[in-house]
């Protein structure tokens, strides 16, 4: 049977979510293969809705994979667990269609960069946000992510990672501070490589008062990759939903 399963993890010491070849570093679908194999004693093949980077972080990734298996979905999520690093965790496990394909088939996908914006870095903090010490505007981050919302064609913030199309459409780009942090939402029905980090290192730069909007504007509309602004550290990144439909996959568990 075909199983869907939503997987969460840490990807500090991840070189992301694909699988290598040979696999010199480890990562995410590698790990999550290695454990279906002691569970089923068999070759398994883990598909995944985004590839994230060496990094990146996830609460909502989705996966799914082929398996046999004569005991319940709930037991196969308790062996995964059980067989998995302790920095990787599968939320919640299903029986699905048997042509599904957790990318392919994905609406869009959720984003979340976090910013610890204080004068002094937390080191309790340093793994999962960015430290920005100089005083952020929000207001003008906000307008200016608003101008990303729509179709537009991302070139100057990213590569295509499948053929050559750079156009992508933002449902949702959001702003949002409790100081010390700052948030940036991004909702996309699909990502080019590394473009939520270059979106978010211009950002901050608007915030910082050294990019103007007008300026963030012409950026985008350049298609020029080298207009856009230092792309941001992985480590503040987290891929936190995929949605399939009109409605997410899953209700995750709520977070501590």
């Amino acid at each position: 049977m075909r199983v869907r399963a939503v997987i969460a993890y840490d990807g500090t010491r991840y070189h992301g979510f694909q699988r290598q070849a040979p696999e010199r570093e480890p990562t995410i679908q590698g790990e999550v293969e290695r454990a279906l194999g002691q569970i089923v004693a068999q070759p398994a093949l883990v598909l995944g809705a985004g590839r994230t980077d060496a990094g990146v972080h996830a609460s909502g990734q989705v996966i799914a994979f082929d398996v046999e298996w004569r005991h319940g979905i709930s037991d196969l999520q308790r062996a995964l667990n059980a067989n998995l690093p302790d920095d990787i965790v599968v939320w919640n496990a299903a029986e699905a269609a048997a042509g599904f394909h957790p990318r392919y088939q994905a609406h869009s996908r959720e984003y979340r960069y976090t910013i610890y914006n204080a004068i002094v870095r937390h080191p309790l903090h340093r793994l999962y946000a960015l430290h920005v010490p100089d005083p952020l505007n929000v207001s003008a981050m906000r307008a200016a992510a608003q101008k990303l919302i729509g179709e537009h064609d991302f070139a100057a913030f990213g590569q295509p990672t499948v053929g050559q199309a750079t156009v992508r459409l933002m449902y949702r780009a959001e702003v949002n501070a409790e100081p010390p942090w700052v948030t940036i939402d991004l909702e996309a029905n699909g990502f080019l490589y590394r473009m939520v980090r270059s979106l978010v290192g211009t950002l901050i730069e608007v915030g910082r008062g050294r990019l103007t909007l007008d300026r963030f504007a012409e950026v985008l509309g350049s298609r020029d990759r080298s207009q856009a602004e230092t792309t941001a550290a992985p480590h503040g990144l987290c891929l936190t939903r995929v949605n399939y439909g009109v409605g997410p996959v899953v209700n995750l568990p709520a977070e501590e």
